[in-house]
């Protein structure tokens, strides 16, 4: 076998190792996820991703490891982005605690599942036709600038999203979440419950959001194992973040500011190629590092001095 294939049979067998660890010992199918859980599956979930960027550095390389922590680091920094707009969709279908865990985790792994298409088509298309990596570097400048002079105060209204309003056209659906249920049978008719809803809003959003993150990973690298490896690690750690971030989602409100510095850098580093100009992946990782650390330090201290909450970073386009 050669050390690519190798590294993908590992690459699953921790994934299925984890989930199983993940979902049959630290979670319950319908248990409250404490903050002590959350904070433990997350540190999970990081120290996996970690352990494999060690792994892939003695089986593959040091410049594919560091092109893997590199794109980790950039999946996980914009997953935070993530976070607090699935806090305002199950916020807005009013999700009762009780079936939050099991719904995001069916959300996520949709996600996942879609965002394995995406990379895959998005993979043969530059192989394909490289220029796209040109437009994909100005797109990412674009969003980077638009980002960093959005304003914080900004509100999403779920009711025009254009997938909730999309939903509401095509299937039968009811106000209430069926006890559980995704689906209920009324009269003889199939009706949809919100949990189905919410299910489909969390991978939609996820998509949404991916095309930024996805076009940023691919300017770090254009390696298969390299992309599809950090986006799954990535992903799968959303659900413990999820309940680790949802109690203090007015606490980064400058981290939508440390993520737009980075997608205009690497938009930048995406269009400066066309010049042959090379900028090295380690310069990459330290940049990804700084900005992200620099704004939620920055975040933090600033709601720790003032002793009020900032405005929460929703402001992302998702109609």
């Amino acid at each position: 076998m050669t050390p690519e294939q190798i590294t993908y049979l590992v690459f699953g067998i921790v994934l299925v190792i984890a989930l199983v660890f993940d979902l049959g010992l630290l979670s319950k199918k319908t248990a409250q996820v404490t903050l002590k859980k959350a904070l433990i599956q997350t540190v999970f979930w990081i120290l996996l991703a970690l352990s494999f960027f060690v792994f892939m550095w003695l089986e593959d390389g040091k410049n594919i490891a560091l092109e893997y922590l590199s794109a980790y680091l950039m999946e996980w920094s914009l997953s935070i982005d993530n976070i607090f707009v699935f806090i305002l969709i199950f916020s807005f279908f009013g999700v009762k605690e009780e079936y939050v865990p099991r719904v995001l985790l069916i959300g996520i792994l949709m996600a996942i599942f879609l965002r394995v298409i995406f990379i895959s088509i998005g993979i043969v298309l530059i192989e394909r036709f490289h220029w796209l990596l040109y437009i994909f570097g100005a797109l990412l400048l674009y969003t980077g600038v638009k980002m960093f002079t959005a304003k914080n105060d900004e509100e999403i209204n779920l009711s025009e999203n254009k997938v909730y309003r999309f939903i509401q056209r095509i299937l039968p659906l009811v106000s209430h979440d069926g006890n559980g249920k995704y689906s209920i049978v009324d009269g003889g008719k199939r009706y949809y419950t919100v949990l189905f809803v919410v299910i489909i809003m969390l991978a939609t959003t996820d998509i949404v959001f991916a095309l930024d993150s996805i076009p940023a990973v691919f300017a770090i690298s254009q390696h298969r194992m390299v992309i599809y490896t950090s986006n799954i690690f990535a992903v799968l750690g959303l659900r413990s973040l999820f309940f680790l971030l949802k109690g203090a989602v007015n606490k980064f409100a400058y981290l939508q500011q440390g993520i737009a510095v980075v997608l205009v850098f690497i938009g930048l580093k995406m269009l400066v190629e066309y010049f042959e100009i090379k900028i090295p992946v380690f310069v990459s990782l330290l940049v990804i590092v700084l900005c992200i650390s620099a704004s939620v330090v920055y975040s933090i201290s600033i709601a720790g001095r003032t002793g009020i909450d900032q405005p929460g970073n929703m402001d992302r386009d998702l109609h």
